[in-house]
């Protein structure tokens, strides 16, 4: 039986705390390890405990949600950090994609929805309400990237439009047959390629130049 979602939760609201706090009652897959109001306390607490997956608002006091998201990654470049918040103004939203966070939820999302989300961040999947995705894409639309990309051989293709629907490592390893150390060369080299910092910034590509659609 596998272990727990081991979820740590930042957000400077009692009652949201609560509301999660009772929600993750009901789901035996997800285990509650810490939280805290702010994102100084967020940033110690996440040091101290190692969680698999940060469940992050974004306005917070002492440190907001984006500072504190680019000071976990610069601590543990491999943590899996989802936003939930109730903004999605340009000045939130990309920012924090930038700084790292796999996923960004708006507060309005079902529950069923942020426990499906918190699964897929901590499988590594990109996961974005569908106005972000759609904010996202009209924000690069027609922009051109920061430098000209390496063209991607088939395979690095294929593995780039199981990206962008979201599949993890070990999914895209199982639908193309490969191991999944082949698969991690292969998302480098295309992030390497298109001049990349991200999974997120990767399906987003994918999904401005038609390898796949929302």
């Amino acid at each position: 039986m596998r272990e727990p979602i081991r979820l740590y939760l930042a957000d400077d609201h009692p009652i949201v705390r609560r509301g999660i706090r009772d929600l993750l009652e009901t789901e035996p897959g997800i285990s509650l390890v810490g939280e805290a109001d702010n994102g100084r306390d967020a940033v110690a607490g996440v040091e101290a405990l190692a969680p698999d997956v940060i469940l992050m608002d974004l306005v917070m006091p002492e440190m907001d949600g984006i500072a504190a998201i680019h000071r976990i990654k610069a601590d543990r470049p491999d943590a899996r950090i989802l936003v939930l918040t109730s903004f999605a103004t340009d000045d939130k939203v990309f920012p924090a994609i930038k700084a790292g966070a796999l996923g960004y939820l708006i507060k309005d999302t079902a529950p069923a929805d942020l426990l499906r989300a918190i699964g897929q961040v901590y499988r590594g999947e990109v996961v974005l309400h569908p106005s972000i995705a759609q904010k996202l894409l009209s924000e690069i639309a027609g922009e051109p990237p920061a430098a000209a990309p390496d063209p991607l051989t088939p395979r690095e293709v294929e593995v780039l439009q199981l990206i962008a629907r979201g599949q993890s490592n070990q999914e895209i390893a199982e639908a193309l047959t490969i191991s999944v150390a082949t698969v991690y060369t292969h998302v480098s080299n295309i992030l390497s390629k298109l001049h990349l910092a991200s999974r997120t910034q990767a399906a987003l590509y994918a999904l401005r130049e038609g390898y796949s659609s929302l």
